[in-house]
């Protein structure tokens, strides 16, 4: 009988470079992407590249600014509240749009 070969440990048990990304906290898409670069390039330069896409796009992230509908539609609503001319009791309200007309329904509580 054949004898295997051993194989050299080196110490991590997965067999991924070690890494400063915290792969708990990225989305199951941003897992696939670390995993594909890691394939691609290289275990150090795929973690590498990684990181720097990450932090550019963090940084284009952070730059996304608050939908301007929903603000004007939330500042009307808080204009018409202060002026006690609005309650908007439990349970909300859908607004939809129709033939040039905004339709509000009281929301499904089932």
């Amino acid at each position: 009988m054949a004898k295997k070969a051993k194989t050299k440990s080196t110490g991590n048990s997965s067999g991924k470079a070690n890494s400063n990304i915290d792969e708990s906290a990225l989305t199951k898409g941003e897992l696939r992407k670390l995993n594909a670069l890691r394939k691609s390039v290289g275990d150090e330069l795929g973690e590498k590249t990684f990181a720097e896409w990450l932090k550019k796009r963090g940084a284009a992230r952070t730059g996304l600014s608050e939908d301007r509908n929903a603000a004007l539609i939330a500042d009307s609503l808080v204009r018409l509240i202060d002026e006690q001319n609005l309650r908007i009791p439990r349970g909300g309200y859908v607004v939809t749009r129709g033939r040039g007309r905004v339709i509000v329904t009281r929301a499904r509580t089932s």
